[in-house]
């Protein structure tokens, strides 16, 4: 099962020594494969010259009435798979309130280390935005486009007037012994539906790429190419990737 399943990977696009930020839907996969398994599995094809990043989000448990942040401790809220990642040895977490990410391999340090040095979730000091200094990729494993993370960091590039909250929240944030507080500025999206399977759309071949894991229908995204594309969507309609609830 190993082989085919990293044989798949390699067929989607995945190579020795790539940067890989990762979605995933373990449903999706259809499998009794574990978390830990994929993971091995995806670390196995990039190699000890590759780097894997998976997004470890806590907006749920970590908000203005709960402002404490635990690098190690607090668990992510948006699945699995980054509930298994961040607790596995070697892994490098980012010191971000409600957007920490988690990373494993040759970048993960230098990738993750300054991600608090920002006052938003993906500014330019987060691992999101560092993807294509990297030439990185998004892998997305089951039909979870929509979950794209690193699409928050293009709307804050282009200032999408719906994305962040006028007033920061006030975090504490703990790692080991060392405690710190700071100001961030949580995401708004008040009244707007995000709409990022719309990026499946604007991008071709080679910059894009879809296959089968297991049975779950996957995605390979360059992230430059991601970028540069979506800022020119920007341009023609700020709200090109959103709507609006009713």
């Amino acid at each position: 099962m190993q082989d085919n399943f990293t044989g798949q990977l390699k067929s989607l696009g995945l190579k020795s020594g790539d940067v890989i930020m990762m979605h995933s839907s373990m449903k999706a996969l259809d499998t009794k494969r574990s978390p830990v398994e994929l993971i091995n599995d995806i670390i196995s094809v990039i190699g000890t010259e590759g780097t894997l990043l998976i997004p470890a989000l806590t907006y749920d448990n970590v908000r203005a009435d709960k402002p404490r942040f635990s690098v190690s401790s607090t668990e992510p809220c948006i699945g699995l798979i980054p509930r298994t990642f961040f607790k596995m040895e070697g892994v490098i977490r980012s010191k971000h309130p409600t957007h920490s990410v988690c990373a494993f391999g040759k970048y993960a340090a230098e990738m993750t280390g300054d991600h608090h040095l920002d006052e938003t979730p993906a500014g330019p000091n987060s691992p999101f935005m560092k993807m294509p200094i990297y030439k990185g990729k998004l892998l997305f494993i089951g039909d979870v486009v929509h979950c794209c993370t690193l699409m928050h960091g293009i709307e804050e590039i282009v200032k999408a007037p719906y994305t962040l909250k006028k007033e920061p929240t006030h975090y504490i944030i703990e790692d080991g012994a060392s405690v710190f507080e700071k100001d961030f500025y949580d995401h708004d999206f008040e009244g707007i539906k995000q709409e990022y399977q719309i990026i499946r759309d604007i991008l071709q071949y080679p910059d894009i790429r879809n296959g089968k894991v297991g049975e779950a229908d996957c995605f390979l995204i360059d992230t430059k190419a991601l970028i540069e594309k979506a800022i020119e969507k920007f341009k023609d309609n700020i709200y090109y990737f959103v709507s609006f609830k009713t």
